[in-house]
């Protein structure tokens, strides 16, 4: 999934299996049904165990995508699974939906969302977590689910405290060895690129530092 020649959105999926030397390797097309629709600038986040988690992303009409797919992998058998989910505990005045943002495994098997754009371009430097542990692996209760068969409680926007750094997009994220702490680098800030310009954008080339305190 990426846009390949002309600016065509791709919905392809593909494994790279890598010699016991890892001296080389060698890829595979997974076709699967159903599988996500054709987009770019979304997120991959391996989950543990055998299911990878795909999140928003640009699709084939420039919308900017707030879906949620599982791959999960069986046996040698691989399936795409939509999570369908309730928006209602999203604050008003935010949006969840974007692209070129990050998405990281941290403490808890959780899966947190910084940054990324949304429809309108506009850069964010907001927090969500993806809560995995929401979301059953086999079957789903009816508890879970609202009137329309949504799952609740899915995601959770995280309050930041002390120095914010700029919006961006497109930028690259990692955990540490204890998923407490996340290293931000790099991304597309607004900024000037020239003085005569009144508006535009920029690069950015520190390195950011977060620290995940949970709420007592």
């Amino acid at each position: 999934m990426c846009i390949g020649l002309y600016g065509l959105r791709l919905g392809d999926t593909w494994v790279l299996e890598l010699s016991e030397n890892f001296c080389f390797g060698s890829w595979q097309q997974l076709v699967t049904h159903p599988s996500p629709p054709a987009r770019s600038g979304h997120s991959l986040t391996r989950i543990g165990g055998n299911r990878t988690v795909l999140f928003g992303g640009r699709g084939v009409g420039y919308e900017v995508l707030n879906d949620v797919w599982f791959l999960d992998v069986y046996e040698g058998f691989f399936k795409w699974v939509q999570i369908p989910y309730e928006l209602q505990n999203i604050p008003a005045g935010f949006s969840l939906p974007r692209v070129g943002h990050s998405a990281t495994l941290i403490l808890g098997g959780r899966v947190l969302i910084y940054g990324g754009e949304d429809s309108a371009r506009r850069r964010k430097d907001d927090f969500w977590v993806l809560d995995t542990k929401a979301i059953p692996f086999t079957s789903v209760q009816q508890s879970m689910l609202d009137s329309r068969g949504l799952l609740l409680n899915m995601w959770k926007r995280l309050r930041a405290e002390g120095y914010k750094p700029n919006c961006r997009s497109f930028h690259r994220a990692c955990p540490d060895y204890s998923g407490r702490y996340l290293y931000v680098f790099g991304g597309m800030v607004d900024g000037l690129v020239q003085p005569a310009d009144t508006s535009g954008l920029r690069f950015d080339g520190r390195l950011l530092l977060v620290e995940l305190v949970p709420l007592l």
